[in-house]
């Protein structure tokens, strides 16, 4: 029990140390916590994985914005619990600046990212791929470059960590460009997918095979079956609490693919989907750009702005609630008014040249 004279922060310190070691011999144990961010397609299906994920039997509502949740494990009978922490960005890469909030120098070492990529949709994909990797490395880069100076320990760890996605005697060591955290790639809605012409199907599952392995990434295929489903739960449950990685792997382009990180090649991949002649014509600098313009020769791309296009959630009539939508309209006209007194104002204003 504590004492009346005990500090707040004392009593605190004390009942952690009293849950991590549940069985009062003194012996420590660590407590599991990591940070799992969930971004992609607009309505690929990113809520639905995280609800049977952490086994909620909940109705998956749209994501507005940036949304939080978490889940906690036990990795044994009387253990204390491991905690996961769960964000989700909304609106696809409409709102992509928000990435800067759940990636901290705080957590940056426990944090992992999900891309979820909607198969059905494969003229959108590599664009929403590249913006928001993108977008989250070049956050990241930011992170090591301040750590570099106030903790360079830390940053050195994270880049060794990021180099050690693969082998180093894995023959493609040097030829690829690995993610600065780690990284799960999941394609959405393969029940869609699966219905689409063999080649079509062909050239999105070697494209995304190809950008897993160059980004040190783990990829599977999901849809609404619950086989598949667990598959990638396996692989989130590695990344957000520890659990065997499973060694299994399916390549097998006629079937959903499931890759763990570093079981791949870019000799089982084979070159990109395209003859040797067209290849030959291409101007690259990078694998990585030939294959995006092989790609998108087959599945032109979306522009940027037609995926940042997003409707206002205030106009959305199932977010309607009268009392708030009337004092919006209020405050709404009360700055239509200063604007147009302010207008007037400026121009009435007499400037002295002098």
């Amino acid at each position: 029990m504590p004492k009346a004279g005990d500090a707040l922060w004392d009593i605190a310190l004390a009942e952690v140390e009293k849950r991590e070691s549940p069985d009062g011999g003194g012996k420590r144990v660590e407590v599991w916590e990591k940070s799992v961010l969930f971004v992609g397609s607009k309505n690929g299906g990113k809520t639905t994985i995280i609800l049977r994920c952490l086994e909620r039997e909940e109705i998956p509502k749209p994501t507005l914005a940036l949304e939080y949740t978490f889940g906690r494990r036990a990795r044994r009978h009387n253990a204390p619990k491991d905690i996961a922490h769960f964000w989700e960005l909304g609106g696809g890469t409409s709102l992509q600046e928000l990435i800067r909030i759940p990636i901290t120098s705080n957590n940056i070492r426990s944090f992992a990212v999900v891309l979820v990529l909607d198969l059905s949709k494969p003229n959108e994909l590599w664009t929403t791929m590249e913006n928001l990797l993108q977008a989250i490395r070049d956050h990241v880069n930011k992170i090591l470059a301040k750590l570099e100076k106030t903790n360079p320990e830390v940053a050195t760890e994270i880049k060794q960590r990021m180099r050690n996605s693969l082998q180093k005697d894995h023959p493609d060591y040097e030829l690829v460009d690995p993610f600065p955290i780690p990284l799960v790639i999941i394609g959405s809605k393969y029940d869609i997918f699966h219905e689409f012409d063999s080649e079509m199907r062909k050239t999105v599952s070697k494209t995304l095979r190809f950008i897993s392995h160059y980004y040190g990434a783990s990829l599977v295929f999901t849809s609404k079956s619950e086989a598949l489903q667990l598959k990638a739960r396996v692989l989130i449950n590695h990344l957000a609490f520890g659990y065997e990685r499973s060694k299994s792997v399916s390549v097998d382009h006629s079937k959903p693919l499931f890759i763990p990180a570093g079981l791949d090649s870019l000799s089982q991949i084979g070159p990109p989907p395209t003859s040797d002649s067209n290849i030959g014509k291409m101007r690259a600098n990078t694998p990585l750009e030939l294959w995006k313009k092989v790609f998108e020769k087959t599945f032109p791309p979306k522009s940027f702005y037609d995926l940042q296009a997003t409707k206002d959630p205030g106009q959305d009539s199932q977010y309607a609630e009268h009392e708030v939508d009337v004092m919006r309209a209020q405050k709404k006209q009360e700055l239509e008014q200063y604007k147009r007194n302010a207008s007037k104002s400026w121009k009435e204003m007499d400037f002295d040249p002098d």
